[in-house]
């Protein structure tokens, strides 16, 4: 047994191991990166389309087995073209930006709460809405496109913002660093083929931000009065209040503070109670 450990660190040096770990870090990234988007369809046309080399090159299909061999010979240009959009997306994840940047956590699920309760009343008036919170990739060039307001996360801002009467009820409102940053964004349009049908605009905006970012995305429908929550190209529909804020907990990491939030609240009604 000894023997055999000394010969395997004589075969096995350490970088081997690095550049073993390295190579399972970045395939496991790639899978993250891919989950639930139409690349893990396109990996799926790849492995039939190898599939058909190998039955071709084993059968003698010449003409075949020249055409699939001048296809993988061609491969990595094609992965870039196939695949831009995900490339893209992977590299403007370099450059992070936190959505709490400032806040304490108490702070931020009450900013979660704000955004729940918009996001119902907004649904049961029947009034569009698109609520983007920025996470670790920058939405600058969003922003940018937007009109600026740098305030306070508020609900009656909020509802009022995507009133109809309001000239920025179009378009996307920004919340970057727990404040709202923009309004009347513009966001990109998901080009993906099997977006149901049925979808509007606002939906497809979503879509297409969340397949390019990590940005979380709030939709409200104003035909259906229906809540959805948007990121990583997912869209979960028809969320229920209590459903979106646990969703928006967990995917912000502060399901473990809303217990201290709630705490924070009972005390200081009590204590307003005392006062008054």
């Amino acid at each position: 047994m000894l023997d055999f450990l000394a010969n395997l660190r004589e075969i096995v040096r350490w970088q081997d191991l690095v550049d073993i770990l390295l190579v399972c870090f970045i395939v496991y990234r790639i899978l993250l990166l891919i989950r639930g988007t139409r690349a893990v369809q396109m990996l799926t046309g790849f492995g039939i389309i190898l599939i058909f080399y190998y039955v071709a090159e084993k059968l003698k299909f010449h003409t075949l087995h020249t055409i699939l061999v001048e296809f993988f010979n061609n491969l990595i240009l094609i992965l870039i073209i196939v695949f831009q959009d995900e490339i893209r997306r992977a590299l403007t994840q370099v450059g992070r930006n936190p959505f709490f940047a400032s806040t304490t956590t108490i702070e931020e699920v009450a900013i979660v709460e704000d955004l729940v309760r918009s996001a119902e009343v907004l649904a049961q008036q029947r009034v569009g809405a698109l609520i983007v919170l920025e996470r670790e990739t920058g939405l600058k060039n969003y922003i940018e496109g937007g009109q600026l307001l740098d305030s306070r996360v508020s609900i009656d801002l909020i509802t009022s913002i995507f009133h109809p009467s309001s000239p920025m009820h179009d378009g996307a409102m920004i919340i970057r660093n727990s404040r709202i940053t923009s309004a009347a964004c513009l966001l990109p349009i998901s080009r993906d083929p099997g977006v149901h049908k049925e979808l509007g605009t606002r939906h497809r905006a979503a879509l297409g931000l969340t397949q390019e970012t990590d940005a979380l995305v709030i939709v409200v429908s104003e035909e259906r009065g229906e809540i959805s929550l948007v990121h990583h190209g997912t869209m979960m529909r028809d969320l229920e209040p209590q459903a979106l804020k646990r969703h928006l907990l967990d995917l912000l990491g502060l399901r473990k503070f809303e217990a201290r939030y709630h705490e924070k609240v009972r005390e200081k009604n009590n204590d307003d109670a005392i006062s008054g």
